[in-house]
């Protein structure tokens, strides 16, 4: 009899351990850091994120970090609102320094639980809007942008870094 109960328990606990293994996410790969964005670089991004808000007739701030997080442009469109200066770069820091985009803080807080630990971290904002911007399979920095709804501020992010691809 005991040796069925302890059977038992081994099997129990056996399985209660594989299916939280199955449930663990595999961690994600390193990005590393490269050399930092050029203003050049920069330049040509929020040339291209202008001219997409402009088209959509959408008026934004458009900021772009280097790897270590300090401004390297700033560009706000007219009558855009203030407050968001102070966004797009907490938008593009948080990208570049956390190395992953704004919208997965985001999505950490929408889901709860564990997920709210995001609020204790430093300097993020949880804000559909910012991204690391890659080359070469490193991260150069991050980008920035607010001003309209998060969803349409991650559209011109996405038009912005599509000129790098190119």
């Amino acid at each position: 009899m005991k040796a069925n109960l302890l059977l038992l328990s081994l099997t129990l606990i056996s399985s209660i351990a594989l299916a939280q293994a199955e449930k663990a996410q595999p961690a994600p790969a390193i990005v590393p850091y490269g050399e930092s964005i050029t203003l050049e670089a920069a330049k040509k991004l929020a040339n291209a994120a202008q001219a997409f808000a402009t088209g959509k007739q959408w008026t934004i701030v458009i900021a772009i970090v280097d790897t270590g997080g300090n401004l390297v442009l700033l560009e706000k469109m007219d009558n855009t609102q203030v407050g968001s200066i102070d966004v797009a770069m907490g938008k593009a820091r948080t990208a570049n320094n956390y190395k992953r985009p704004t919208k997965s803080f985001e999505d950490a807080i929408a889901n709860g639980g564990v997920g709210l630990r995001v609020l204790s971290l430093p300097n993020v904002i949880p804000i559909e809007g910012g991204e690391p911007i890659l080359s070469n399979g490193k991260i150069i920095g991050g980008i920035g942008v607010s001003g309209m709804q998060a969803t349409q501020d991650e559209e011109v992010v996405k038009a912005a870094l599509a000129v790098l691809s190119k």
